[in-house]
């Protein structure tokens, strides 16, 4: 045998123990990377990356590699072909930060919110499936989304389009799209997320995750993708997963000590006053001035720790990997601070990224250096706001706001909302006021491909889809009415005066020249529902036990108590048990006591 065969041979042979393939199946990879970005009034935006991709082959006959093998056999045993699954807190201030990261793709609504292509043969058969597949990732999560039932799902119809490439060749796929608005993301959550990372925390960019440091940041996303592709013959065929953390971390209250979190009062002295404002003229107030440079901080400052190398599995091409890329720092600011060895690649006039040797603590320090700058108006292609209107307990309205600030590019979207079946929406009141400059005029023409779909009371929830065109510089007001419906009073939650969270609406913004591909979310609502005064059952339990204590007493007492003279005591008790028993205590007693006293005269 020649030696190069050999090699092959052995390099197959090693290979089978991870695969189980040496043919025409992609090979198993994993990568991952940190992305920091200083953001105005002292935010930094950090942004997690982890690949894993294996081949299909692996994946049906459950070799694992890279991919989690507890998320893999959820996905096969409930016959899902492509998950997305969101988890977020917070809201993204586009008017101070920007343009969202990723242009909203790997974002989600306040809460969970999860959506999946399901193959089964009947509408039946997905919805079991379905239920099967949230119950189990609520249980692989610490997640409630076993509470996604048929009330919150929904079938999108073109809000949402696959990953994968390889969809189109299957056939009975069935689209489905659950939200809970209420759920709190919190630490339960990230655990059992660290777990499905191959280095698990312990190495790479995903031992700088804390708990504390991520669910107090201003705004956070948690977002897990898997999905087949293939080649564009459909002969090499592969399953992938992204995993990405969004965050954006105030830096002086990231920086604050884990055991002394507490803020403590600045002195009056220290304060950075504005001493243009005229209400400071007298020095008893002091008005906040914006600061003009961000603070100095350092990666293990925000973070808790520092950078525990690069990841020893992570994919690279003989050299270590890249584990970390700066934006929009220049050199002057930036130093590292390590024991081993590390490269620096710039990827363009705005990126610096450092490549980190495994088993190595890293750190970046930060000097001060100037804030960005805010955000043009444009900077974002659309901005959407929602609300509620009207008054009382048995209707309302709901206002969407839609703004282009592009002056020469319309922006076309598909809007998806999801609605409890306790809010009963009139199709009929739809109406849309469009806004250009300052002149008002009618909108409907802008609305197309309206997709309804109902309501049924406990069963599903209401469905509304459409295709929206927005004019450049330009505003529409989408409003309807709607009845709110009673409930049931085992139907409210423990807090029923807090209100009912509505989740988020759906906007994906569709492709065209000047505008970017994207997704937002609107801002969650809180419904207030017609509520019963809850203490009235306990005080009619209270009036209704004092009534039949008291008339059922009374009435007793009268039926069963005899009325006699007090002259007729004595003879009662003496016929009564009680005279008899103690009339033979007495001639017990007798009987004894003569017994006593013969004993002694004999």
């Amino acid at each position: 045998m020649r030696p190069a065969s050999l090699v092959w041979l052995l390099q197959c042979l090693s290979a089978l123990l991870f695969t189980n393939v040496c043919g025409k199946d992609t090979a198993q990879e994993y990568s991952e990377l940190l992305t920091l970005k200083p953001l105005p009034y002292s935010n930094l935006l950090a942004s997690f990356d982890f690949h894993s991709e294996g081949p299909v082959s692996s994946f049906d006959n459950q070799h694992f590699r890279f991919l989690p093998r507890a998320l893999s056999q959820i996905l096969q045993y409930s016959h899902t072909h492509e998950l997305h699954l969101r988890f977020s807190t917070g809201r993204w201030d586009h008017s101070t930060w920007g343009a969202r990261p990723r242009h909203g793709v790997k974002e989600g609504g306040t809460g969970v919110e999860i959506w999946a292509w399901v193959e089964a043969e009947t509408d039946e058969e997905a919805e079991r499936r379905w239920l099967t597949l949230t119950n189990t990732l609520s249980g692989l999560f610490c997640a409630s989304m076993n509470f996604i039932d048929s009330t919150r799902t929904i079938r999108p119809k073109d809000v949402f389009l696959p990953e994968s490439n390889a969809l189109n060749t299957t056939s009975n796929l069935h689209l489905l799209h659950g939200q809970l608005a209420r759920e709190v993301v919190c630490t339960e959550n990230l655990t059992p997320y660290l777990k499905l990372i191959p280095c698990k925390g312990k190495a790479g960019v995903s031992s700088l995750f804390d708990g504390h440091k991520l669910f107090d940041a201003a705004w956070q996303s948690m977002a897990v993708d898997i999905w087949p592709s293939c080649s564009s013959d459909l002969n090499h065929c592969s399953i992938k997963m992204d995993q990405t953390v969004d965050m954006v971390l105030d830096i002086d209250r990231a920086k604050r000590p884990r055991d002394d979190p507490i803020p403590r009062p600045v002195e009056k002295s220290m304060l950075p006053c504005d001493p243009d404002k005229p209400y400071n003229q007298y020095g008893d107030s002091c008005f906040p001035q914006q600061p003009q440079e961000m603070p100095a901080f350092s990666l293990t400052d925000v973070s808790g720790k520092p950078l525990k190398g690069s990841c020893p599995i992570s994919a690279n091409d003989g050299h270590d990997p890249a584990v970390i890329c700066v934006q929009d720092t220049s050199d002057s600011v930036l130093s590292v601070n390590t024991s081993t060895r590390f490269n620096e690649v710039k990827q363009d006039d705005h990126t610096k990224c450092f490549r980190v040797a495994p088993a190595s603590d890293f750190d970046l320090n930060f000097q001060s250096q100037p804030i960005p700058s805010l955000p043009s108006a444009d900077a974002t292609p659309l901005k959407v706001e929602r609300s509620f209107s009207g008054r009382g307990q048995e209707r309302g309205g709901l206002l969407t706001v839609f703004t282009n600030p592009l002056a020469d590019a319309s922006v076309s979207l598909v809007l998806l909302e999801s609605l409890p079946w306790f809010m009963k929406p009139y199709l009929h009141t739809l109406k849309a006021s469009l806004k250009q400059g300052d002149k008002v005029t009618d909108g409907d023409h802008l609305l197309s491909d309206i997709h309804y779909v109902p309501a049924i009371d406990r069963v599903r929830g209401s469905h509304l889809e459409q295709k929206i065109t927005l004019p450049p510089q330009s505003v529409l007001t989408l409003s309807y009415d709607f009845d709110k419906a009673v409930l049931r009073y085992t139907e409210y939650p423990p807090d029923p005066n807090r209100g009912f969270d509505i989740a988020p609406a759906v906007v994906r913004i569709i492709p065209s020249p000047g505008v970017q591909a994207g997704f937002l979310r609107t801002n969650s609502l809180v419904l207030y529902l017609p509520t019963p005064d809850f203490s009235m059952p306990y005080n009619v339990i209270i009036l209704t036990s004092t009534v039949i204590a008291l008339g059922f007493g009374s009435i007793f007492n009268i039926l069963v108590r005899r009325l006699v003279g007090v002259d007729e005591v004595a003879a009662v008790e003496e016929g009564s048990l009680k005279g008899r028993l103690r009339a033979l205590v007495a001639s017990v007693r007798d009987r004894l006591s003569r017994l006593r006293n013969k004993s002694k005269t004999e």
